[in-house]
């Protein structure tokens, strides 16, 4: 794929993450006119930028790219953008609250997980592999909390919705490495549900997440396949 239609990529999916990042206004809006709490759309709100914009952005990143410049580039200039909200106090209040920034360590751990294993493993697919048990597997994880918890919480329930969405990802993503490492994949996986239930102050789930699956990659990808 040529640098001219790469960047054409990347400008077209940067629009996209900010298409989703405004539309959200919408199910917010509607969530909190049938009476939710607000702090509770806000919640649902972010997990559906995290399902929506980081998910599918980082399905795209194989795809479309043959360089790991392109989405640490994009990454940096999301995590930018939301640090600036926070920053100037023009938050995205749908998806954005004073509680936290977590979702600027979202786009930051994004941008810098998937470049950096792309660049260490030579391989996009399993680059990808952490951002989606961060995007797909913690935002599952949030929308059952909040549907069966009603807040902000760490039940075990959430983790459970994680692992059932992460495992197969694990196993499927970690059998396109060469050589094969679905076993590695699959442990990936479950380090990264079992890590989501802690924070460590300002070292939150998205951080935890990233760091331990892609150190079990660097791992299984050092001794081998373990069938």
């Amino acid at each position: 794929m040529t640098i001219s239609s790469q960047l054409l990529w990347a400008a077209g999916l940067s629009l996209y993450v900010l298409a989703v990042l405004f539309v959200t206004r919408i199910p917010y809006r509607a969530m909190v006119a049938r009476g939710m709490e607000p702090i509770r759309a806000v919640y649902y709100n972010r997990k559906i930028v995290h399902m929506l914009a980081g998910g599918v952005g980082s399905l795209m990143v194989p795809l479309v790219f043959d360089s790991p410049w392109y989405p640490l580039i994009c990454g940096l200039l999301l995590t930018l953008l939301t640090f600036g909200a926070h920053a100037t106090g023009f938050r995205f209040y749908w998806f954005q609250t004073d509680e936290n920034r977590n979702d600027v360590k979202f786009a930051l751990m994004w941008a810098l997980s998937v470049s950096l294993l792309w660049w260490l493993l030579d391989n996009p697919w399993l680059a990808i592999l952490p951002a989606l048990y961060m995007a797909f597997g913690d935002g599952v994880t949030g929308i059952a909390r909040n549907l069966l918890v009603r807040r902000r919480s760490k039940s075990p329930i959430g983790n459970v919705f994680m692992l059932i969405v992460c495992a197969p990802m694990g196993w499927i993503i970690g059998g396109l490495a060469e050589p094969a490492i679905p076993v590695w994949g699959l442990i990936s996986a479950i380090v990264a549900t079992w890590i989501e239930r802690y924070e460590l102050g300002p070292i939150d789930d998205n951080v935890l997440i990233t760091v331990a699956a892609s150190a079990i990659l660097l791992l299984g990808t050092s001794i081998g396949p373990l069938l």
